[in-house]
């Protein structure tokens, strides 16, 4: 009679596997034995010496509980063999069948789960020669350092509450009623508590409201006023997280009850608050900040390029059909990004929108770069520490001025902490593929052109022409 779990493993696409797996009945008991046994010498039940309780109040007492904790080491353990025996390299957590979550534990009944995972594809790397990268190179000029403290003066600004006419920068909250044309569920999703900022003038009138990016933002809620009706439309980007909402027309019907405006603090007043002193004390400190931003972004650029040179080097086949959860991570992960760069929260919402927003051949060559990278990262042996992820945690807190306990136990809660690795590991990888890389220096005047052809062209290729 076998007392060891067995796996089937069935293709289902390109980098998909799905798992049957079958824990045998006899397992099921020997374990379920076992469990009670370790139980009854681990509680403390009035009137019984320790270990000698009958087994019978144990499972009276204990038994719901230790029936599930059962329940998830076994498929645990399932899982764990299934990935060793066939050598299967997961890139994410499984996605296990809607059943196994009512899977009772009995006696003399085997346990039958089916899960699908995503893998490393089989894939041919090239060897890292030949890598040429730009890297833009920019001064921190005084427009810059101007925009920046302009900015805290919003952020340390005074506000005060509003009914109208909203202008650009004014903040509303009210509730905003989601409907999906088609959806099953009216309204789709409601929010009692939905925040909408009029779009800046460098917006160009875009703004994210929900996730979602308005490109007309501005024009529907300029000279609105507090209890205005006010209707926005858009159609679901064809790779959004949630399937049901790509391609979908989709109505977001928005009352703000409230809003406010922000009168900015002047620079002295922002150098307080800080306890910078003097305002030339602030213009340094800000310049440091831009410098360190600049920095950043600088590498990013140039990981980029790698990232590029990598995905024109390597084919191989992606899911017909992205699934939400790919589209989830890569979110997430592009979150992490930016919050490591130290950007506040609404122009991460803002850009994560835009992302939401991409075209899904841009998405697809995300994760086409995330499947070559988790494959080099492992070729390489590059792997993160738990001190770089504190290292990282740490970073975000500095850069956000809370805690790194704090950060820590948000990313936990969010389920955030393995894109927070992964985009480490990222990052590691592709340092690793600059370190042989030939890097030439670019004016950032230079490379803004170039990058404006390059979305150009790209936009050329996925927006149909319009008939004359």
């Amino acid at each position: 009679m076998a007392t060891e779990s067995t796996v089937v493993v069935e293709n289902i696409g390109p980098a998909r596997k799905r798992l049957k797996i079958t824990i045998p009945a006899a397992m099921v008991d020997e374990r379920l034995t076992e469990a009670y046994a370790n139980a009854r010498t681990e509680v403390n039940i009035p009137g019984f010496r320790r270990g000698s309780a009958p087994i019978g109040l144990i499972e009276k007492r204990f038994g719901p509980s230790i029936l599930e904790d059962l329940r998830r080491r076994l498929l645990t353990d399932a899982y764990s063999k299934a990935l060793q025996d066939h050598k299967l390299q997961p890139v994410s957590d499984p996605e296990v069948d809607e059943s196994a979550a009512d899977v009772a534990i009995q006696r003399g009944k085997a346990i039958e789960v089916s899960m699908d995972i995503e893998v490393i594809p089989e894939i041919a790397l090239p060897k890292l020669e030949d890598v040429e990268v730009s890297r833009p190179v920019a001064e921190v000029d005084e427009k810059y350092l101007a925009d920046e403290i302009r900015r805290l003066g919003y952020r340390f600004g005074t506000p005060a509450r509003i009914d109208g006419p909203f202008e650009t920068l004014d903040r509303m909250v009210g509730k905003a009623t989601v409907r999906v044309k088609g959806a099953k569920q009216d309204p789709y999703f409601e929010a009692a508590e939905c925040l909408v900022v009029v779009p800046d003038v460098e917006d160009e009138g875009k703004g994210q409201v929900l996730g979602l990016m308005f490109d007309d933002l501005s024009k529907h809620v300029t000279g609105k006023k507090v209890g205005d009706t006010i209707i926005l439309k858009t159609t679901g980007p064809e790779v959004h997280e949630r399937e049901d909402l790509r391609g979908a027309e989709i109505t977001v019907e928005f009352t703000p009850t409230q809003a406010e405006r922000i009168t900015p603090s002047e620079p002295a007043a922002v150098a307080e608050s800080l306890g910078l002193g003097a305002v030339e004390n602030l213009r340094e400190q800000v310049k440091l900040s831009l410098e360190s931003r600049r920095d950043q972004e600088q590498r990013a650029a140039m990981r980029e390029q790698a990232a590029e040179w990598l995905l024109e080097k390597v084919t191989f086949d992606l899911p017909e059909k992205m699934s939400g959860a790919q589209v989830a991570r890569n979110i997430e992960m592009q979150r992490i990004q930016l919050q490591q760069q130290g950007m506040e929260e609404a122009q991460i919402e803002h850009r994560l929108a835009e992302i939401r927003g991409a075209s899904e051949e841009d998405t697809r060559k995300r994760l086409r770069a995330f499947f070559i990278l988790a494959r080099l990262a492992q070729d390489l042996g590059i792997d993160v520490s738990d001190a770089e992820l504190n290292a990282s945690i740490v970073q975000m807190a500095r850069s956000r001025g809370t805690r790194p306990d704090q950060i820590r136990t948000e990313l936990q809660q969010n389920g955030r902490l393995n894109e927070m690795a992964l985009a480490i590991r990222e990052a590691k990888t592709l340092d690793r593929v600059l370190a042989k890389a030939k890097v030439t220096d670019v004016p950032a005047e230079e490379w803004n052109k170039i990058v404006a052809e390059k979305q150009k062209a790209a936009t050329a290729r996925v927006t149909p022409k319009k008939k004359g």
